[in-house]
């Protein structure tokens, strides 16, 4: 961590990020009550939940195009939680909170379900070696955590530069009965962060999607 990172920390960390129990492993959220999400943000408003929000600029974005949507980041590296806090500070944001930890843990404990908006999941790490897949995170068992949070209608956007990583999350996705395609455009609110960058000047093709929860009823 830099020297400017501490200090965003250290400035900026009871302002914005969330302080949860912690589970059996270093980066886990460990059982407790859901989040009372309209006193977490000092009103009520549609969530949107970027995991692995790293540095914070896809946050940024959103939250500053979207100042009547509230937004939650989980992110493992507590240096890229800094840079976020930095981004924040010097934008003035209040609509923006982070989470310090695994989203998988975090969402099955910290959320209400059918409480969440649009989940999004931006390059992911796609484990691109075969023996690795078992460890990509969007996964049978993760769309089930995903449907139970979403509200009905709700949207779950995924990004990958990763081509047999978008034909997973495409097949897993095409096979659940619980979620109908909405878009597979660009999703024009995420800005063009490095990872993007990096996919793009290695010659990989980025692939956006957009699936909805359908309506049980």
């Amino acid at each position: 961590m830099t020297a400017s990172q501490r200090s965003w920390l250290d400035e900026h960390r009871d302002r914005w990020v969330l302080e949860v129990a912690p589970g059996d492993l270093a980066t886990s959220v460990g059982e407790q009550p859901p989040l009372d999400l309209s006193a977490v943000f000092s009103r009520p408003a549609p969530l949107v939940v970027e995991i692995g929000c790293g540095h914070g600029e896809t946050l940024l974005a959103a939250a500053t195009a979207h100042p009547e949507t509230n937004f939650l980041g989980f992110e493992v590296f507590e240096a890229s939680i800094a840079s976020t806090l930095g981004k924040l500070a010097s934008n003035g944001i209040e609509n923006v909170r982070l989470v310090c930890a695994d989203a998988v843990s975090g969402l099955s404990h910290l959320l209400p379900d059918a409480s969440v908006t649009e989940v999004w999941v931006f390059f992911p790490d796609p484990w691109h070696k075969t023996r690795h897949h078992k460890r990509r995170l969007v996964s049978p068992s993760f769309l089930d955590l995903i449907a139970t949070k979403l509200v009905p209608g709700g949207i779950l956007r995924l990004a990958t530069d990763w081509e047999s990583y978008a034909q997973a999350m495409a097949e897993a996705l095409d096979a659940d009965p619980r979620f109908a395609v909405s878009s597979t455009d660009r999703f024009a609110t995420r800005p063009v962060t490095k990872f993007e960058s990096r996919g793009i000047a290695a010659g990989r093709t980025i692939v956006d999607l957009a699936y909805r929860l359908e309506d049980p009823r």
